[in-house]
């Protein structure tokens, strides 16, 4: 069996798994934050109604974080907030992380709250994030959320596999985002639907822990039920750095069947954007130099991390956001904000011209703080260029690395970062 199924085959009893085959697995970690806390809350008191449990499974097993909307910028934000406060009192649900604590994404893993070998659901699509640290690791939404508040378990049906297997060493301003980028362009929107994509190759073994995530945050991007990696040296001391819980770590057998395999080369890959209003509309950024920009936006579960900051900040240097520009700043988390702020990085983005905001998605779901008007454009480090993504359906997003959106940031234009690195770190 490949990672995914032997994981699925010890969380439903079983001593293997096929495609195909229906499960009902234990679920480890439950994971919704404030935007579907609510209607998960709503659902499962119906279920309570007809006769269900009226407590959940196990409060400790279960994680809410305010991220969407933080603060509420609107009356109905703030009752989403404050009904999910007053389940989690009566619940005796303490893992609730509410005052701009970070990206849910994000926390779980700085928290200690994810390992090798769990299952972990979320009410939120990009929870394939987890993927990163050799979990399975899914989105659901709120019904599906419901039961496993009520019962600890849910149903799968075990993905077919497919396995991408990177290798070649990136060079100049070339980073996981670009990596995935190209790999969803080349596969496309649909192009693993329902699948386990099983990411591989000595480019993904040599990957750090941010880069990983960024990775397998963005294989829903792709259709995939799940991303995920063996766990390499770098991550395995990320997670007992985090945490003091035992965990297993599997690995796929040689002989594992999968229904397809891709090989992606990318030593002489160069920095790529995804243009409207599709991911997987990608070219190289030579392909769209000088396309206009209103803003650029920094951040997401995506590319919030510490290492996209700094990489950001290089490449800013002490030059002067272009004045036709809003460049928008939101670091993942507060731990990363704080060594950012430490580091002299958020004195330079703020020297710079950009704007700096607490840790949250706002302008990732066009939510607020950055909300584009009929006609606007962004470059983004975010995951999603759907229509009307961050603002206006006639607005437009294009999707790039950190290093992309700072040089364009300065120029008021989509540009190629230069090779030579500014000295704002």
């Amino acid at each position: 069996m490949n990672m995914t199924e032997k994981i699925l085959a010890e969380a439903a009893g079983l001593r293997e798994v096929t495609p195909g085959e229906i499960i009902e697995a234990r679920v480890d970690l439950a994971m919704t934050h404030d935007g579907t806390s609510p209607p998960t809350i709503r659902t499962f008191r119906d279920i309570a109604s007809r006769g269900g449990p009226a407590r959940v499974w196990d409060p400790e097993r279960i994680v809410m974080v305010f991220d969407h909307n933080v603060p509420a910028n609107t009356i109905g934000a703030a009752e989403f907030q404050r009904v999910t406060r007053e389940f989690a009192r009566e619940q005796g649900i303490v893992n609730i992380f509410q005052n701009a604590a970070g990206i849910c994404h994000q926390v779980l893993p700085e928290r200690g709250f994810v390992r090798p070998g769990m299952v972990i659901v979320g009410a939120d699509s990009h929870t394939c994030t987890y993927g990163a640290f050799g979990a399975f690791a899914t989105g659901m939404g709120a019904t599906d959320m419901a039961m496993v508040f009520a019962t600890g378990k849910t149903w799968f049906m075990v993905p077919e596999a497919m396995r991408i297997e990177v290798t070649g060493e990136p060079e100049g301003h070339v980073y996981a985002k670009d990596v995935i980028l190209h790999i969803i362009g080349e596969i496309g929107v649909d192009g693993a639907t329902y699948r386990s994509v099983e990411f591989t190759g000595d480019t993904i073994e040599s990957m750090d822990v941010s880069g990983r995530m960024t990775i397998c945050n963005m294989a829903v991007e792709m259709g995939a039920k799940n991303g995920i990696m063996e766990p390499n040296r770098q991550t395995l001391d990320y997670v007992r750095s985090r945490t003091g819980s035992e965990f297993r770590v599997y690995s796929s057998d040689e002989d594992s069947q999968y229904l397809e395999d891709h090989h992606f080369d990318v030593s002489d890959l160069e920095p790529q954007v995804a243009c409207p209003d599709d991911v997987d509309n990608v070219y190289p950024v030579h392909r769209v130099e000088g396309t206009h920009i209103d803003e650029a936006f920094l951040g997401s579960c995506t590319n919030g991390r510490y290492e996209d900051l700094k990489i950001a900040a290089e490449v800013i240097g002490d030059r002067r956001v272009h004045e036709d520009v809003r460049f928008i700043v939101s670091p993942a988390s507060r731990e990363i904000y704080l060594k950012a702020l430490e580091d002299g990085i958020i004195e330079t983005f703020i020297r710079a011209g950009a704007i700096v905001c607490n840790p949250g998605c706002g302008p990732c779901l066009g939510a607020h703080m950055g909300v584009l008007a009929p006609g606007e454009v962004s470059i983004a480090t975010t995951n999603r260029n759907f229509r009307g993504r961050m603002g206006d359906p006639a607005s437009s997003v294009y999707l790039a690395n950190p290093a992309v959106v700072a040089e364009s940031a300065i120029e008021g234009v989509i540009s190629a970062p230069q090779q030579e690195a500014g000295n704002g770190c």
